[in-house]
């Protein structure tokens, strides 16, 4: 009997150890299989958000110097770009907003602006087929703080200032997207308000409100185009053209804001960017020299430097 239960434990024995091995390579091969994903079972991504920051920074001091120069500059200037991208079937909802400040400062002309700005896009559309999104789209453009025009005896004559003048437009119209890097989109209907929220500016009948008066509406068609472009791996040109003729007074008359940058990257932290604006409205009026109102003119704006940069 004694022998019969050594037997029975040497079996049951020998039987684990079988088991415990089959357990253990079964673990082996299961560590080393390939899952593959079912791609029905992927979460779609429907926001894609990001942006570039800029800061560049210049100063310089003179002592004693025979060529001549201001004692002491500094200049100052940053630039913010967001955008937030949605797109889920036919649906797709493009948002942007860039905002810019620069100053410059000198010992013998004191503090002045060189660059002021704020520019919010939000574009909604549906995909009617062919690249082709029944849209609508809002824009808001002003400037954070006051602006001057210098005469001659360095006398200043106010010409803006935060919500003075401001541009808000409304749009329902066609936007033709062939691709990520192109859009146009034109409308026949839309309606743009001209605000100019400072009184002695409006007294004046500053950038076409009527005198004492700080809103003018308009309605008319609108179109505006976008293009970027990567000219090398370390270089992107994007420009935008928006045009605006006001049905209610002087429809030839076309309104125009258009930006070009040029943006070069210099190391992963260091950028170069130039940038030239051109903006011509024949609601806006020039400041002569001597500080008299003239006819209304293209303003032109050319920037260029080199710092900071920050992609996100």
């Amino acid at each position: 009997m004694k022998k019969v239960f050594m037997v029975i434990a040497a079996t049951m024995v020998i039987s684990f150890g079988f088991s415990q091995d089959k357990v253990v390579q079964e673990l082996k091969t299961a560590a080393t299989k390939v899952i593959a994903k079912d791609a029905s079972d992927t979460i779609v991504k429907v926001w894609k958000t990001g942006g570039l920051y800029n800061l560049n920074f210049n100063q310089a001091a003179l002592s004693n110097w025979a060529a001549g120069g201001d004692n002491s500059s500094l200049s100052l200037s940053t630039y913010l770009n967001v955008h937030a991208l949605y797109l889920k079937g036919k649906h797709s909802w493009d948002n942007t907003l860039d905002l810019a400040y620069g100053i410059v400062s000198t010992t013998s002309l004191g503090q002045r602006k060189s660059d002021d700005r704020m520019d919010l896009v939000s574009k909604y559309g549906y995909d009617l087929g062919k690249k082709w999104y029944l849209s609508g789209l809002f824009n808001f453009r002003s400037q954070f703080d006051k602006g001057y025009s210098y005469g001659s005896n360095s006398s200043k004559t106010l010409t803006s200032t935060f919500l003075a003048p401001a541009y808000v437009l409304l749009s329902l119209g066609m936007d033709y997207k062939p691709n990520d890097n192109f859009s146009f989109f034109i409308s026949p209907a839309t309606a743009r308000w001209v605000i100019v929220h400072n009184d002695s500016l409006a007294a004046k009948g500053a950038y076409g409100v009527d005198s004492g008066k700080n809103v003018r509406f308009q309605f008319g068609a609108y179109s505006s185009l976008n293009y970027k472009v990567k000219i090398s791996a370390n270089s992107v040109y994007q420009t935008r053209l928006d045009l605006f003729s006001n049905y209610l007074h002087n429809p030839q008359n076309i309104s125009l804001y258009w930006t070009n940058i040029l943006s070069v990257k210099v190391s992963r932290l260091i950028s170069m960017n130039l940038s030239v604006n051109m903006i011509y409205d024949n609601d806006i009026k020039t400041v002569n020299s001597d500080g008299s109102s003239g006819g209304p003119k293209p303003q032109i704006q050319e920037l260029m430097g080199i710092g900071l940069a920050y992609k996100f």
